[in-house]
């Protein structure tokens, strides 16, 4: 399915229908993947989207590339080799597997005592003076 405008995005991520999400590699909506445990197609557009690119791609293993033309542009058929290599290679595979682990982990952080629930608490702290 091929949304063109706005849409529900964590709805959507939360789906476990969903196998795979195209990005334009904002940091949100990677984070948003990454906490849904959904692997995700690079497609960077503009601004620091190529380097969060490289970084999900190169580092954190979060994300496979789409090849793209001079002009930033994906064909169909590298999006179609991008799906199925996602959906169903040896890579795609240990890339869910990644994220699964990674989801964990986010919801182990954000939970109460969590280390970014105690960040966000002691920050508020500070902002709030208790």
């Amino acid at each position: 399915m091929v949304v063109k405008s706005w849409a529900p995005q964590v709805a959507v991520l939360k789906r476990e229908s969903v196998g795979g999400f195209v990005t334009h590699c904002g940091w949100n909506s990677a984070l948003e993947a990454v906490c849904e445990g959904v692997p995700m197609l690079a497609w960077p557009l503009y601004a620091e989207q190529h380097m969060n690119k490289v970084f999900m791609v190169e580092e954190m293993k979060i994300a496979l590339p789409l090849e793209m033309d001079d002009k930033g542009f994906v064909k169909a058929s590298q999006l179609e080799r991008g799906v199925r290599e996602l959906m169903e290679s040896k890579q795609g595979k240990a890339l869910s597997q990644r994220l699964l682990a990674m989801k964990e982990s986010s919801l182990a952080a954000m939970s109460e005592g969590g280390s970014s629930y105690t960040a966000l608490t002691e920050l508020a702290q500070l902002w709030t003076g208790g």
